[in-house]
């Protein structure tokens, strides 16, 4: 596989010698301290599919799996407390979700969790960082995308585009200013009613991001939570050495399914693409992500991923610099320090932020 990056590269006599009585009480304090060392931990697996509509694995070490089950399942537990609150789809008793936020647009504010005005003040700064290219006031676009996707896949020889000028009157509602909060009162208003939240392109990252402070706070370590492809590690792997991750290969056929193996410890990586989740019209593939210039999905690249020390933020720059071309994604990623990204084009073509090769391993 071709490979390329901007540096360009183609996929006494009656006393014993002192020395000798350092060296014996060394050998007493390090069979001391061996007897008190914590035994081997073991590496162990938990599996979920109840939170943001796809799989979540956590992987870490731990004494027995009866603990390190305890462990994950508190961790679960918080990550679909972050799913309920951060949906669009899905109502919950009880609870003033990013959903009631939609229905109440144009109408009257809505008390919320502290959660979601979190997620929403992280997003507007997302928002002025990327010079719009993640924008969760887009949600009228979005909708629109995605009910002709969902109709496309389900009768695929009827499947069309969605009309322009019906794109372009939505996109007339999505201004993020109209995005009204007052953290005094908890509430968040929609000052339009025609527009909508959609915080697809930050929110699984952000409440991954969360789930692993959570769980520094907790004093777990030595663990990995992979929620549908956004990846954070707590710590290191048993042997105190880094995690390896292979990235996805958005070939799917190809003979290496994995672009680079990378290897690093309390980061984050995560990968925005078209090879997932997208729908054919007329014989080619249109994905999910939707550029908020053009309200179309982009087609400079397969793949773009993320490595940095914040989930939310690593999220939220892989789409944005999937709706960029090279020079100006390079350029955000130099502008924003522990940030290294790894572009793949569709033809197998890989390039480089500067230091990206640091977390690289065979």
């Amino acid at each position: 596989m071709p490979k390329t990056n901007n540096k360009t590269k183609q996929n006494s006599k009656n006393k014993a010698p002192i020395g000798t009585i350092i060296a014996a009480i060394a050998l007493v304090a390090v069979i001391f301290i061996s007897m008190f060392l914590p035994k081997e931990q073991e590496q162990y697996r938990a599996v979920y599919i109840d939170s943001f509509d796809t799989a979540t694995q956590i992987i870490g070490f731990d004494n027995s799996e009866e603990e390190f089950r305890k462990k994950a399942d508190v961790l679960n537990e918080k990550l679909i407390y972050y799913h309920k609150l951060y949906t669009i789809y899905s109502n919950y008793e009880g609870i003033n979700n990013i959903r009631t936020i939609n229905i109440n647009a144009g109408k009257e504010p809505v008390k919320v969790d502290q959660a979601i005005i979190d997620l929403l003040k992280f997003s507007k700064e997302m928002y002025t960082k990327t010079n719009g290219k993640i924008n969760i006031a887009m949600g009228s676009v979005l909708s629109i995308w995605h009910n002709y996707r969902n109709a496309g896949i389900s009768e695929p020889e009827t499947a069309e585009l969605p009309p322009m000028d019906k794109l372009q009157e939505a996109a007339l509602h999505t201004d993020i200013n109209n995005i009204i909060i007052d953290e005094e009162a908890s509430t968040v208003y929609l000052a339009d009613e025609n527009m909508s939240l959609d915080v697809g392109s930050i929110g699984k990252g952000y409440a991954v991001q969360m789930v692993a402070e959570y769980a520094r706070e907790l004093g777990y370590d030595k663990m990995i939570i992979n929620v549908g492809g956004n990846v954070a590690s707590i710590g290191t792997r048993g042997d105190n050495s880094g995690w390896k991750i292979g990235i996805q290969n958005p070939d799917l056929n190809a003979e290496n399914s994995a672009v680079e193996t990378v290897q690093f410890s309390d980061k984050c990586l995560v990968t925005s693409g078209d090879y997932q989740r997208y729908y054919t019209v007329d014989g080619k593939n249109y994905c999910h992500i939707i550029n908020p210039d053009t309200l179309m999905p982009p087609e400079y690249f397969s793949a773009v991923s993320i490595i940095i020390d914040h989930s939310g933020m690593a999220d939220a720059l892989s789409t944005a610099l999937f709706n960029m071309p090279y020079e100006e994604g390079l350029a955000l990623i130099n502008s924003i320090e522990g940030a290294e990204a790894i572009w793949v084009y569709p033809d197998g073509t890989l390039k480089y932020s500067d230091n990206f090769e640091q977390f690289v391993v065979e």
